[in-house]
């Protein structure tokens, strides 16, 4: 099973750990819950009339504790790499990874930073797949797109690095999408 530490709990942080649990790999989502979406009033995320921040946080860690992801209340002091692993430490202990998503802002900036993640002031440079110059490091949300940032944007982003590293793993492209139930009357 591929272990993929999730560093922020947003929209982008919470996406891909989603799409991550629900194919089978192990997310691990560290975040306090201190995201800027508790200051947001949400009216442009497609088939989501009105919703607070707060509340669409409220669903979206319920949604994906659903699916297993292990939501950590704990700040990441430091992250190393060795032979392909990344080492996530915090206060509470060390845990390992086989891919990294920093989807967060101030915070991730400066563990991008000590990784080697290329970053201009607009955020960390990314492929269209939001894969960084540091191989199986993506970045999404407020470090990919400072200053345009927005939930359904940061959640996509999210969604799309998720996938790509489900491919990788794969060794071919991989989708996810569900179909209905038959109705069997």
């Amino acid at each position: 099973m591929t272990t993929v530490a999730i560093i922020g709990d947003g929209p982008g942080g919470l996406s891909a750990a989603l799409f991550l649990a629900k194919n089978g790999n192990e997310a691990v989502v560290y975040g306090q819950d201190k995201t800027a979406m508790h200051a947001a009033q949400v009216h442009n995320y497609l088939g989501i009339d009105d919703i607070s921040g707060t509340d669409f946080q409220a669903a979206a860690r319920a949604q994906v504790t659903g699916f297993g992801v292990k939501l950590r209340d704990e700040k990441v002091e430091t992250i190393s790499q060795q032979d392909g692993r990344f080492t996530v430490r915090t206060e509470a202990g060390v845990s390992d990874a086989d891919y990294l998503v920093l989807a967060g802002g101030k915070a991730t900036r400066r563990l991008a930073e000590e990784l080697g993640v290329e970053l201009t002031d607009a955020g960390a440079r990314v492929d269209t797949e939001n894969r960084t110059n540091v191989d199986r490091v993506y970045a999404v949300g407020r470090l990919a797109r400072a200053n345009r940032s927005q939930a359904i944007i940061s959640a996509g982003a999210g969604a799309v690095a998720a996938l790509d590293i489900l491919s990788r793993e794969a060794g071919k492209d991989v989708h996810d999408w569900d179909t209905p139930p038959k109705d069997d009357g």
